[in-house]
């Protein structure tokens, strides 16, 4: 009989810990294409599930995090892909779009990005956490 209660307990617990551990909002930052400093001891990442921005249209996440690595909610987010004129090439801006997530401080976003090269992402946030302006540099592929 305690042979039986042990199995039990085991599965049960199996199922719980899969349960627990499942991420079913994909809420996960993936493979890290930039991380850098956003003011007010915070730290923010942009990732997506290839480590790479590419040209065209993709999804991709943005997340705030203390210096523990835990997510901050920083409540309203902004991110601008610029890249300035290049002789006969005017400046070019590819605005993101975000909705948020289950997990305070992680942020979907999409943008269609123009073309491949160097880019400068202007984020702005203002909320819970304060208020910052910062720039990431990214390479799109």
């Amino acid at each position: 009989m305690s042979k039986y209660i042990l199995v039990f307990s085991l599965v049960v617990l199996s199922i719980i810990a899969v349960a627990c551990g499942s991420n079913s909002n994909n809420t996960a930052p993936g493979k890290t294409i930039k991380s850098g400093p956003a003011g007010n001891n915070l730290t923010a990442t942009i990732s997506n599930a290839d480590g790479v921005l590419k040209k065209g249209q993709q999804e991709f996440t943005l997340t705030f995090t203390d210096a523990s690595g835990k997510p901050v909610d920083v409540g309203a987010v902004g991110l601008n892909n610029n890249m300035p004129a290049m002789g006969s090439m005017p400046v070019m801006n590819n605005a993101a779009t975000f909705t948020t997530t289950n997990t305070p401080g992680v942020y979907r976003g999409k943008v269609d990005i123009e073309m491949a090269g160097e880019w400068q992402s202007q984020i702005t946030y203002e909320g819970p956490a304060g208020k910052g302006k910062f720039t990431l540099p990214v390479t799109v592929q």
